[in-house]
Parts: structure tokens; C-alpha cells; sequence
């Protein structure tokens, strides 16, 4: 009971540092507020958008850039990743369908080179042929395929980048959770993503925290050659990630959520987004053994240990470790709260985050010992993080 008593006290203490001292990660108000005044002169934008088989949700992602109200010069360029479905040919008929100024260009990325992950190629090809118009653009769009966008993040985008000089302005897009497991795991991974990079601290210049989140990201073409261009990350599994901390080294950042701008792909199943996060979990950890001891003992630590208190000393009888571990839970959950409202649920599924903390130690540990089988997660039908992260 002495044992248990003590690592309640621990958990407990970490969840006061987490919640006043780790950059106010949980609170969700990092947001594009519209208070700066727009440029004088709206700069040219080009946006780049990576595809392998997509076809079931590209029209839907096209048709809302090609509708953006945007007072600049705005163009588009699809760079089609080796797909195998109709994903080009359901690009070129929404470009033909969609009555408007805004262009758009669909490329077939050229023999891959050794050592470059797919996404990555496919961005090289779209920045080149961006970067080699008449008319140079003054940021560049990189968006996914699966991202809808309202017709006025364009503009809020580049009001935010012009207004304080940034280097990168990205948007974590709301994510599809609606249903099934998703109802909690979704909001839990961008509880979680907050928790490791908190925003504030990604915002503030002075800070060394960097993080970007890939589904949307404005970047500045001047600061992205200072940085080496996209050759340096052309390994990158966590590209997004990787993009974050090249930019910030050539001037600020910031990062925010969004409810406006959303991912169209469904999370529904535990399988679904059990793949997705342990596609990469173990690269995010560098594939340290190490690295990954440390995490799932800090996560037993922050979400066992405090329900497992209140039990074990209700159980008992004991009162200590039941109220040191009820005060442990309510703190993690009321952290939680923010997020949970940010997509529309109830409180009281607060309560439910040490079951959610245990699922992706779990799923963290399946990224490891997929890296350790030599087969990985697979994306689009290639190898990805784990099995051979030069050919995903």
C-alpha cells in the first residue's frame, strides 16, 4: 500500500506540472482569431497537394481549394503519387467542372530516388514546378488530399503569415470522429499531440518547441530554401513534424486548431486509428527501446496509476491513496475537458482518458514490436514506418 500511496503522490504531481506548467497545452485557444489587418498587397500562393489513391474523397478536397475567396492570385497543383486508381483523372474532371480563376495543375511524380519516403517526392515535385512559374508564389499551400477547406482559410492563412512575418503557419484540422471508437480516440489524439507539443510554447519564438500539423500548412518558399528545401526531410515518416522544426530555425511559427477546416477520411474502427498511430509511434521515438520503456512507464504513471488508487483504496478502505488518486483522475480529466467540447462531447467522457492512455501505450508498443518483425505499418500500399521507411 506504502508503494502504491507513493506512486499516486508522483502521478499526482506530474498532473499539477502538466496542467500549470507545460505551456497551458489542454486549453485549446490557440486559434486564427481574424484580428490582424489584412496586407496591402495579397501575395500569390500556390497550393501543393500530394495524392496516392484518393479517389474516393479528391473531388471533395479539390472543389473546396478551387472555391477559395481568395483576392490573391491562387493556383493549385496535384502531384498524383503513383496511384492506382482514377485519383488523376477525378482531379482533371473537377478542374474542368468548377467555374473560377484558380488553375489547377496535376502532375505524376517522376522515378522516385533512393532514399526519398513518397509523400516527400511528391511535395519536391510540386514545390519545383511551383517554384520554376513566371511568377514565383510568396507562400506555398501544402494540404492533403483528404482535407476540406472552408473558402476563407486561404485568406486567413496568409493574413496570420503576413501579419507577424512567419516562417510557417499550420492548421490541425478537425478529424472525422463520429462514430464507433473514434467518439474518443480521435479527440484524445489531438489531446495528446497538444500534451507533446504544446502550442503555446511552438508559438512563442524564443522557444525551441516546433511541431506543425501536415494536413494543412502555409509555408514561406524564402524560408523553406534558407532551410535546405524539402531534400533535407526527404526521409521524414513524421514529416509535418520535421517541417516544423526546419522552418522555426528561420524564423516564427505557429500552430492552431481549427473547426472550420476538416479531414474527410472516417475514423471509425479501434483498427482504424490503432494503424494509424502505430504507423509511426515508434519513429516518433526514434526507435529507441529506451525512449519507448520511458513512455509506457510515464503513461502507466499518469493514467493507471490514478484509477487504480481510487479502486485499490476504495476497495480497502484506505482512504489516503482513494483521495489521492480521485484528485489525480479528476485533475487529468478536467484537461481533458477543452478538447472534448472542441468536438461537441460531453464532460463526462473526461473520465474516460486512462482508457485512452492505456489503449495508445498499447498501440505504441505495437509500433515497436512491428519495427522489431522487419514489417511495419503499410501506407497506400507501400512499406512505411518500421518495415523499410525509405519506401513508403
Amino acid at each position: 500500500m506504502a508503494l502504491l500511496v507513493g506512486a499516486t503522490m508522483a502521478s499526482f504531481a506530474a498532473w499539477i506540472y502538466l496542467t500549470f506548467f507545460h505551456g497551458s497545452f489542454w486549453c485549446g485557444d490557440q486559434r486564427l482569431d481574424g484580428r490582424e489587418n489584412s496586407p496591402e498587397v495579397w501575395p500569390d500562393v500556390v497550393a501543393v497537394v500530394p495524392a496516392r489513391n484518393e479517389a474516393e474523397v479528391i473531388e471533395r478536397s479539390l472543389r473546396s481549394l478551387l472555391k477559395q475567396e481568395y483576392p490573391g492570385r491562387f493556383s493549385v497543383i496535384l502531384v498524383d503519387d503513383e496511384s492506382t486508381d482514377a485519383t488523376a483523372e477525378l482531379a482533371r474532371r473537377c478542374a474542368a467542372a468548377v467555374e473560377g480563376e484558380v488553375g489547377l495543375q496535376v502532375l505524376r511524380t517522376p522515378e522516385r530516388p533512393s532514399g526519398w519516403v513518397g509523400k516527400m517526392w511528391a511535395l519536391e515535385t510540386g514545390v519545383m514546378a511551383a517554384s520554376e512559374q513566371t511568377s514565383p508564389p510568396g507562400w506555398f499551400l501544402l494540404t492533403d488530399a483528404d482535407i476540406e477547406h472552408s473558402p476563407g482559410n486561404l485568406r486567413r492563412l496568409v493574413t496570420r503569415g503576413e501579419a507577424h512575418r512567419l516562417s510557417l503557419v499550420s492548421l490541425m484540422v478537425r478529424l472525422e470522429a463520429e462514430q464507433g471508437w473514434g467518439r474518443l480516440l480521435i479527440p484524445a489524439f489531438v489531446y495528446f499531440f497538444q500534451k507533446l507539443y504544446p502550442f503555446r510554447k511552438v508559438n512563442e519564438p524564443s522557444h525551441s518547441m516546433a511541431a506543425a500539423a501536415g494536413g494543412c500548412m502555409l509555408v514561406r518558399p524564402s524560408a523553406l530554401r534558407a532551410a535546405g528545401g524539402v531534400t533535407p526531410l526527404r526521409g521524414e515518416i513524421i514529416d509535418d513534424c520535421a517541417f516544423g522544426r526546419a522552418l522555426k530555425g528561420q524564423g516564427p511559427i505557429w500552430l492552431g486548431l481549427t473547426d472550420s477546416e476538416r479531414s474527410i477520411r472516417p475514423y471509425v474502427g479501434l483498427q482504424e486509428v490503432w494503424d494509424m498511430v502505430a504507423r509511426s509511434a515508434f519513429t516518433q521515438l526514434h526507435y529507441s527501446w529506451g525512449l519507448l520503456a520511458g513512455t509506457l512507464v510515464g503513461l502507466a504513471f499518469l493514467y493507471v496509476v490514478p484509477p487504480l488508487a481510487f479502486l485499490v483504496g476504495i476497495l480497502s478502505g484506505e482512504s489516503v491513496p482513494a483521495l489521492l488518486g480521485l484528485a489525480s483522475w479528476l485533475l487529468l480529466a478536467s484537461t481533458f475537458v477543452p478538447t472534448l467540447v472542441f468536438y461537441g462531447r460531453s464532460p463526462v467522457w473526461a473520465l474516460a482518458l486512462p482508457v485512452a492512455g492505456v489503449l495508445y501505450a498499447a498501440m505504441t508498443f505495437d509500433s515497436a514490436w512491428r519495427h522489431l518483425r522487419g514489417d511495419g505499418a503499410h501506407w497506400k500500399g507501400r512499406p512505411g514506418a518500421g518495415a523499410d521507411p525509405s519506401g513508403r
